[in-house]
């Protein structure tokens, strides 16, 4: 799941070097960035699309995977990073319930979502420059294994619910675009798939 991009610069600089370092330190960021987004699958790949299985092996390479994963999310500036996002096919996704940093969850469940539910725009990592509306359950309790197999549970509510119900929507090849209107979708599809131009 994708971070909302919206930077407020109120403050005047009286340091022009201030400004210089902090310019400099936005490009390196984006530059970081791009190349994480390089290394994450893109819409149309048909990765995206297909069902995640479950993880029997809590190994090394299950870790590293993780470690990955976490390293991608965090330079793409991102919220959530399902496997399926970079290729592999195992039910496990990262993500960032709060201020503790990234947690995996692997074989992820949700044992309980409430009735209440909200709409609101979720970008994704995976469908670069899209935003649309998605209604999604307020509270949610997840249930699964961290990566040395031991049971986790969350109880999420707000941003980090939202973003569990995102990444395990990936793992079962369900994408955004699939839970906006129709409008939205159409608008999506055309940010995705540029049209040719004549000459």
């Amino acid at each position: 799941m994708a971070h909302d991009h919206h930077h407020h610069h109120d403050h005047d600089h009286d340091h022009e070097h201030e400004v210089d370092e902090e310019a400099y330190a936005e490009a390196e960021a984006e530059a970081i960035r791009r190349h994480a987004l390089a290394q994450i699958r893109q819409y149309p790949d048909v990765a995206l699309r297909l069902q995640a299985n479950e993880v029997a092996d809590f190994d090394d390479d299950l870790r590293r995977l993780v470690e990955r994963m976490e390293r991608l999310m965090q330079d793409a500036q991102g919220i959530g990073l399902a496997a399926t996002q970079v290729g592999v096919l195992r039910r496990v996704f990262v993500f960032v319930p709060d201020e503790d940093g990234p947690r995996a969850v692997v074989n992820p469940r949700f044992t309980d979502r409430s009735r209440e539910s909200s709409t609101d725009e979720e970008g994704c990592l995976s469908l670069q420059g899209v935003r649309v509306p998605v209604e999604r359950s307020l509270r949610v309790k997840l249930e699964g294994k961290d990566v040395d197999g031991t049971d986790v549970s969350y109880e999420l509510e707000g941003m980090a619910a939202r973003a569990a119900q995102h990444e395990v929507d990936h793992l079962d090849g369900v994408l955004i675009i699939d839970r906006t209107d129709a409008d939205n979708r159409k608008r999506a599809l055309g940010i995705l798939r540029p049209q040719p131009v004549l000459r």
